[in-house]
């Protein structure tokens, strides 16, 4: 089992910044592949970053690459989402999850813990 526990997450104006964080217990964290989903009212959960367990490889969707960073620090069982140039569309609840896997995981299904989520509001 491993727990997620996201934070970070607030209201702020578009072209602003958030850093949002992942505080991971239970399991050994860096036996996992971690990633970062979205999901606005309405519509399904969606990929933001992905992470390797050695964090040597990462994966952004068009929609976010340039603008936001992964990162993850094995020795604090923590991982981090760098937001810059925040747009209104990127408003949504922000998930971690944690997938047993050894290499980048892009598929949400792979992924088995879950985080409770935290919301980001980016204001226009």
């Amino acid at each position: 089992q491993v727990q997620l526990v996201e934070s970070g997450g607030g209201l702020v104006q578009a072209g602003g910044s958030l850093r949002l964080s992942c505080a991971a217990s239970g399991h050994t964290f860096g036996n996992y592949a971690m990633g970062w989903f979205r999901q606005a009212p309405g519509k399904e959960r969606t990929l933001v970053a992905t992470i390797t367990w050695s964090a040597r490889s990462t994966f952004y969707p068009d929609s976010v690459k340039g603008r936001f960073t992964i990162s993850r620090d094995n020795a604090k069982n923590t991982m981090y989402l760098q937001m810059n140039s925040l747009k209104p569309e990127d408003t949504a609840v922000y998930y971690c999850g944690a997938s047993p896997s050894l290499t980048l995981t892009t598929d949400i299904r792979l992924y088995r813990y879950w985080g409770q989520g935290t919301q980001v509001t980016v204001s226009s």
